[in-house]
Protein backbone atom coordinates (compact mmCIF):
# COMPACT_ATOMS: atom_id res chain seq x y z
CA UNK A 1 0.00 0.00 0.00
CA UNK A 2 1.31 3.56 -0.94
CA UNK A 3 1.07 6.38 1.30
CA UNK A 4 -2.17 7.79 -0.15
CA UNK A 5 -4.36 3.92 0.84
CA UNK A 6 -3.39 4.39 4.15
CA UNK A 7 -5.43 7.08 4.63
CA UNK A 8 -8.79 7.77 6.59
CA UNK A 9 -10.47 8.38 3.97
CA UNK A 10 -9.23 5.51 2.07
CA UNK A 11 -9.89 2.79 4.66
CA UNK A 12 -13.22 3.80 6.21
CA UNK A 13 -16.63 5.42 5.42
CA UNK A 14 -17.05 7.36 7.95
CA UNK A 15 -20.94 7.58 8.24
CA UNK A 16 -20.80 4.25 9.49
CA UNK A 17 -19.79 5.48 13.21
CA UNK A 18 -20.32 7.94 15.30
CA UNK A 19 -16.52 8.97 15.70
CA UNK A 20 -16.56 10.07 12.03
CA UNK A 21 -15.91 13.93 12.39
CA UNK A 22 -14.01 13.14 14.91
CA UNK A 23 -11.67 10.96 12.98
CA UNK A 24 -12.00 13.67 9.65
CA UNK A 25 -9.68 16.12 11.24
CA UNK A 26 -6.78 13.50 10.59
CA UNK A 27 -5.17 12.34 7.64
CA UNK A 28 -3.95 8.94 9.02
CA UNK A 29 -6.31 6.57 11.28
CA UNK A 30 -3.29 6.52 14.03
CA UNK A 31 -2.88 9.86 14.39
CA UNK A 32 -6.54 10.04 16.13
CA UNK A 33 -5.39 7.03 18.93
CA UNK A 34 -4.26 9.71 21.30
CA UNK A 35 -7.44 11.32 21.50
CA UNK A 36 -9.95 8.66 21.82
CA UNK A 37 -10.03 9.16 25.64
CA UNK A 38 -10.85 12.82 25.11
CA UNK A 39 -13.07 12.41 22.45
CA UNK A 40 -15.46 9.37 24.35
CA UNK A 41 -15.93 11.85 26.93
CA UNK A 42 -17.05 14.73 25.07
CA UNK A 43 -19.43 12.74 22.58
CA UNK A 44 -20.82 10.87 25.64
CA UNK A 45 -21.86 14.55 27.26
CA UNK A 46 -24.01 14.99 24.30
CA UNK A 47 -25.79 11.76 24.01
CA UNK A 48 -29.65 11.93 24.06
CA UNK A 49 -30.30 10.76 27.54
CA UNK A 50 -33.86 9.41 26.33
CA UNK A 51 -31.61 6.92 24.55
CA UNK A 52 -28.18 6.14 26.35
CA UNK A 53 -28.11 5.06 30.17
CA UNK A 54 -25.22 6.55 32.05
CA UNK A 55 -23.77 3.59 34.18
CA UNK A 56 -20.55 5.21 35.59
CA UNK A 57 -18.70 8.92 35.44
CA UNK A 58 -17.83 8.29 31.60
CA UNK A 59 -19.82 5.05 30.79
CA UNK A 60 -22.96 5.30 28.26
CA UNK A 61 -24.90 2.09 27.22
CA UNK A 62 -27.65 2.69 24.62
CA UNK A 63 -30.73 1.52 25.84
CA UNK A 64 -31.25 -1.51 23.20
CA UNK A 65 -28.13 -2.79 23.94
CA UNK A 66 -27.19 -5.57 25.23
CA UNK A 67 -24.65 -6.10 28.03
CA UNK A 68 -24.22 -9.41 30.09
CA UNK A 69 -23.83 -9.29 33.86
CA UNK A 70 -20.45 -10.62 33.85
CA UNK A 71 -19.26 -7.98 31.30
CA UNK A 72 -16.44 -5.30 33.00
CA UNK A 73 -17.10 -2.28 31.42
CA UNK A 74 -14.11 0.46 32.54
CA UNK A 75 -13.92 3.93 32.09
CA UNK A 76 -14.48 6.14 29.16
CA UNK A 77 -16.73 4.21 27.21
CA UNK A 78 -19.74 3.70 24.82
CA UNK A 79 -21.90 0.96 23.74
CA UNK A 80 -23.58 1.81 20.70
CA UNK A 81 -27.25 1.07 19.78
CA UNK A 82 -28.22 -2.85 19.40
CA UNK A 83 -24.51 -3.73 20.24
CA UNK A 84 -24.02 -6.74 22.04
CA UNK A 85 -21.15 -7.48 24.83
CA UNK A 86 -21.12 -10.85 25.98
CA UNK A 87 -20.18 -12.95 28.61
CA UNK A 88 -16.79 -12.20 30.45
CA UNK A 89 -15.87 -9.28 28.00
CA UNK A 90 -13.19 -6.93 29.77
CA UNK A 91 -13.23 -2.99 27.99
CA UNK A 92 -10.91 -1.84 30.13
CA UNK A 93 -11.27 1.86 28.79
CA UNK A 94 -11.32 4.06 26.26
CA UNK A 95 -13.38 2.72 23.75
CA UNK A 96 -16.47 3.41 21.83
CA UNK A 97 -18.92 0.18 20.64
CA UNK A 98 -20.86 1.30 17.19
CA UNK A 99 -24.04 0.31 16.68
CA UNK A 100 -24.80 -3.49 16.09
CA UNK A 101 -21.45 -4.47 16.87
CA UNK A 102 -20.53 -7.38 18.79
CA UNK A 103 -17.91 -8.22 21.57
CA UNK A 104 -17.29 -11.76 22.56
CA UNK A 105 -17.03 -13.67 25.30
CA UNK A 106 -13.40 -13.01 26.65
CA UNK A 107 -12.68 -10.62 24.72
CA UNK A 108 -10.75 -7.34 25.42
CA UNK A 109 -10.74 -4.09 24.44
CA UNK A 110 -8.39 -1.06 25.20
CA UNK A 111 -8.24 2.24 23.65
CA UNK A 112 -10.43 1.69 20.23
CA UNK A 113 -12.92 2.77 18.00
CA UNK A 114 -14.80 0.05 16.63
CA UNK A 115 -17.36 1.14 13.68
CA UNK A 116 -20.83 -0.08 13.59
CA UNK A 117 -21.50 -3.58 12.92
CA UNK A 118 -17.73 -5.03 13.82
CA UNK A 119 -17.12 -8.29 15.13
CA UNK A 120 -14.92 -9.62 17.76
CA UNK A 121 -16.99 -12.12 18.91
CA UNK A 122 -14.75 -15.00 20.53
CA UNK A 123 -11.44 -14.96 22.59
CA UNK A 124 -9.82 -11.59 20.79
CA UNK A 125 -7.55 -8.63 22.15
CA UNK A 126 -8.27 -5.38 20.41
CA UNK A 127 -5.96 -2.86 21.52
CA UNK A 128 -4.57 0.65 20.41
CA UNK A 129 -6.70 -0.13 17.11
CA UNK A 130 -9.46 1.00 14.93
CA UNK A 131 -11.69 -1.19 12.77
CA UNK A 132 -14.04 -0.32 9.99
CA UNK A 133 -17.67 -1.01 9.38
CA UNK A 134 -18.39 -4.57 9.46
CA UNK A 135 -14.96 -5.89 10.02
CA UNK A 136 -14.58 -9.20 11.55
CA UNK A 137 -11.71 -10.73 13.70
CA UNK A 138 -11.91 -14.84 14.00
CA UNK A 139 -11.81 -16.38 17.32
CA UNK A 140 -8.62 -16.01 18.84
CA UNK A 141 -7.14 -13.24 16.36
CA UNK A 142 -5.42 -10.45 18.10
CA UNK A 143 -3.83 -7.08 17.81
CA UNK A 144 -0.21 -7.17 18.86
CA UNK A 145 0.22 -3.37 20.55
CA UNK A 146 3.56 -2.79 21.57
CA UNK A 147 7.21 -4.25 19.78
CA UNK A 148 9.42 -6.59 21.58
CA UNK A 149 12.11 -3.95 21.28
CA UNK A 150 9.51 -1.17 22.19
CA UNK A 151 10.74 1.19 20.05
CA UNK A 152 8.30 3.64 18.49
CA UNK A 153 5.65 2.02 15.46
CA UNK A 154 6.74 2.84 12.18
CA UNK A 155 4.34 2.42 9.09
CA UNK A 156 5.87 0.37 5.89
CA UNK A 157 4.00 1.87 3.09
CA UNK A 158 5.32 0.99 -0.24
CA UNK A 159 6.85 4.53 -0.96
CA UNK A 160 8.42 5.01 2.24
CA UNK A 161 8.05 4.73 5.99
CA UNK A 162 5.86 6.76 7.76
CA UNK A 163 7.07 7.91 11.65
CA UNK A 164 4.19 7.42 13.92
CA UNK A 165 5.62 8.74 17.02
CA UNK A 166 3.52 6.31 19.09
CA UNK A 167 4.45 3.33 21.30
CA UNK A 168 1.20 1.46 21.50
CA UNK A 169 -0.10 1.23 17.71
CA UNK A 170 -2.19 -2.15 17.15
CA UNK A 171 -3.91 -2.16 13.37
CA UNK A 172 -5.82 0.02 11.30
CA UNK A 173 -8.39 -2.70 9.91
CA UNK A 174 -10.46 -1.68 7.10
CA UNK A 175 -13.96 -1.85 6.33
CA UNK A 176 -15.24 -5.54 5.59
CA UNK A 177 -12.17 -7.02 6.61
CA UNK A 178 -11.81 -10.70 7.37
CA UNK A 179 -9.46 -11.49 9.88
CA UNK A 180 -8.85 -15.51 10.36
CA UNK A 181 -9.34 -17.10 13.66
CA UNK A 182 -5.96 -17.41 15.69
CA UNK A 183 -4.23 -14.75 13.45
CA UNK A 184 -1.52 -12.23 15.17
CA UNK A 185 -1.56 -8.37 13.37
CA UNK A 186 1.94 -7.30 14.55
CA UNK A 187 2.23 -3.10 15.53
CA UNK A 188 1.73 -1.05 12.73
CA UNK A 189 -0.17 -3.07 10.56
CA UNK A 190 -2.92 -1.70 7.85
CA UNK A 191 -5.56 -3.66 6.17
CA UNK A 192 -7.12 -2.05 3.23
CA UNK A 193 -10.99 -2.96 2.40
CA UNK A 194 -12.09 -6.17 2.21
CA UNK A 195 -9.65 -8.17 2.50
CA UNK A 196 -9.21 -11.60 3.78
CA UNK A 197 -6.97 -12.47 5.92
CA UNK A 198 -6.15 -16.29 6.38
CA UNK A 199 -6.41 -18.06 9.58
CA UNK A 200 -3.04 -18.46 11.66
CA UNK A 201 -1.75 -15.51 10.11
CA UNK A 202 0.88 -12.99 11.56
CA UNK A 203 0.93 -10.12 9.08
CA UNK A 204 3.66 -6.67 10.12
CA UNK A 205 2.76 -4.31 6.90
CA UNK A 206 0.30 -2.98 5.02
CA UNK A 207 -2.06 -5.23 3.15
CA UNK A 208 -3.72 -3.76 -0.31
CA UNK A 209 -7.11 -3.43 -0.39
CA UNK A 210 -9.51 -6.17 -2.45
CA UNK A 211 -6.61 -9.05 -1.41
CA UNK A 212 -6.09 -12.19 -0.18
CA UNK A 213 -3.51 -12.63 2.28
CA UNK A 214 -1.88 -15.89 2.59
CA UNK A 215 1.21 -15.54 4.21
CA UNK A 216 4.26 -12.93 4.04
CA UNK A 217 4.76 -12.47 0.44
CA UNK A 218 2.47 -14.03 -0.54
CA UNK A 219 -1.16 -11.71 -1.35
CA UNK A 220 -3.61 -12.44 -3.94
CA UNK A 221 -5.51 -10.05 -5.46
CA UNK A 222 -9.49 -11.00 -5.19
CA UNK A 223 -11.35 -11.86 -8.89
CA UNK A 224 -14.52 -9.84 -9.53
CA UNK A 225 -17.25 -11.92 -9.16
Amino acid sequence: MKKEELTILSLYDLSHSEAGEFLRQFTYPWEALPHIKDFIIELGKRLPEEEYEKRGENIWVHKSAKVFPTAWLGENVIIGKDAEVRHCAFIRGNALVGEGAVVGNSTELKNVILFDRVQVPHYNYVGDSILGYKAHMGAGSITSNVKSDKLLVKVHAEDGDIETGIKKFGAMIGDGVEVGCGSVLNPGTVIGRNTNIYPLSSVRCCVDADSIYKKQGEVAKKEDR
